[in-house]
């Protein structure tokens, strides 16, 4: 199972996923001084289960879906959240 299907999993089995992106940067880090190892990932994330939430809370969910992943295969995280209706009129 690659990094993009285990996250994908962990998301979809905590949330109602409509639309995920995820990309991995972790090569442009390979060659840094103090890369220690783990995945450079960034993230869109849409699900309704935002719904009613600041992005601070948004991102805590998240968290809290991939668990300890965050501490061990994931090095830095970065993501977007929106809801359905902020994702669609951000892409229109």
């Amino acid at each position: 199972m690659t990094i993009k299907e285990a996250i994908s999993a962990k998301l979809s089995t905590n949330m109602a996923i409509s639309h995920l992106d995820i990309s991995d940067s972790t090569g442009k880090h390979i060659n840094h001084a103090n890369f220690d190892g783990g995945f450079h990932l960034n993230a869109v994330i849409v699900s309704n289960d935002f719904e009613n939430l600041e992005i601070l809370h948004r991102h805590q969910l998240v968290y809290k879906a991939l668990g300890s992943m965050i501490k061990n295969e994931i090095h830095a995280f970065s993501m977007k959240t929106f809801t359905v209706d902020e994702w669609d009129s951000n892409v229109a």
